[in-house]
């Protein structure tokens, strides 16, 4: 990690527990894919002290959302992890129409239907990706999105991209995105087999990176033959870019800290060795990190010059600086409790982001409303 990235961020947080799978106290009151860095282009400075304002309610009545993308007309799509269905919500309205249902979930467990991305030819190739559980492994596929067919039945048969990659009751992984070298990117976890993460041959426990069509991706550090772009990960459900191309990933700790970590080509992040900083070695320290209790980060976006990640357990916001600033600022939190837990976050433009919560998913206390998702602008 570089001085400068290093001075960008600090973390003074604390807490205790568990990561998603533990469950959550009680509430109070209350990816898109990234466009590549252009020559020239200034990134966004982020301010010492940011903000988030609510400005609506999109959608309500959310059946466990979790992968969430927007389409170019600026309507969305969200994937139910636990029907095994993908919906697309009137940008506008809040209207939900259901395209179909992806053939062969299995939904148990975190696992399910899970992250889903959209091709970066898709004004031409109209193909949705998906992130999913099945009765035997996780999986990638991708879909023709057919709009001219019936309502439910607009998703044409499935294509696998990548079969095999170890499925379990916790600990799936399942967020996918295409990164700015038109590469498709796949956090996975180890589903609670620790010994996984450190196995380069194993796809648990790892980011991976691939072609569209599902062949590991020219230049992987561990040969051509080789899926794996970083291991010793837990559990990664956050992909996100920053204006110089950088990947930042989350993931859950364990007993001790969840982490925000920048991903280097062919680097160990330590699980289950080390979780948390300081480990020394040849692993890879986060950037942040956070008392589990206050956390469980899923997914993660980039705005504003800052990463935001949504927090599970932690039912909150996090706004993590990584551009742009003087000094080191802290991580600030917003919107602690206010929509129980937090599950997707994405980047729709400018400094507009997209939340949903994630009361639904057999962990949360479900109210009036739940789920659903809110857009937020943020500085």
């Amino acid at each position: 990690m570089t001085a400068a990235l290093t001075a960008a961020v600090l973390v003074l947080l604390s807490g205790c527990s568990s990561g998603e799978e533990a469950p959550p106290a009680d509430r109070g009151s209350g990816s898109a894919s990234p466009a590549a860095p252009s020559p020239g282009r200034t990134a966004a400075a982020a301010p010492a002290k940011g903000s988030v304002e609510v400005v609506r309610t999109v959608a309500e009545g959310l059946d466990s959302p979790w992968g969430l993308v927007s389409l170019p007309d600026g309507d969305l799509l969200v994937s139910s992890r636990d029907e095994g269905t993908v919906s697309r919500i009137d940008g506008r309205t809040g209207q939900r129409v259901e395209l179909g249902a992806v053939p062969g979930v299995a939904a148990a467990g975190e696992g399910g239907l899970l992250g889903i991305a959209l091709s970066p030819a898709f004004d031409s190739d109209r193909m949705v990706y998906a992130y999913f559980t099945t009765a035997s492994d996780n999986r990638i596929a991708r879909m023709r999105y057919e709009e001219d067919k019936p309502t439910g039945a607009q998703l044409g048969a499935p294509s696998t991209v990548l079969r095999g990659i170890p499925k379990g009751t916790i600990h799936n992984g399942g967020r996918i995105a295409f990164g700015p070298d038109g590469m498709l990117y796949a956090g996975t976890g180890e589903i609670g087999d620790t010994g996984l993460a450190q196995d380069k041959e194993s796809l648990a426990g790892k980011v991976l990176r691939m072609t569209p069509t599902g062949e590991p991706a020219p230049g992987n550090p561990f040969g051509e033959d080789s899926y794996v772009y970083s291991y010793g990960h837990r559990n990664v459900q956050g992909l996100a870019w920053d204006e110089e191309g950088r990947l930042w990933a989350s993931e859950f700790g364990q007993d001790t800290w969840d982490e925000l970590n920048h991903i280097v080509a062919g680097d160990n992040y330590g699980w289950p060795e080390a979780e948390g900083k300081g480990s020394g070695g040849d692993f890879h320290d986060p950037v942040a990190q956070w008392r589990t209790s206050d956390a469980s980060p899923s997914g993660i976006a980039y705005a504003a010059g800052s990463i935001w990640l949504a927090g599970l357990r932690g039912e909150r916001l996090w706004r993590v600086p990584v551009r742009g600033v003087d000094g080191a600022p802290e991580p600030e939190e917003f919107l602690r409790g206010e929509y129980g837990r937090l599950r997707t976050v994405v980047a729709v433009g400018g400094n507009t982001l997209l939340l949903t919560s994630s009361e639904t998913d057999g962990r949360g206390t479900p109210g009036r409303g739940d789920d659903r998702m809110v857009e937020l602008e943020v500085e």
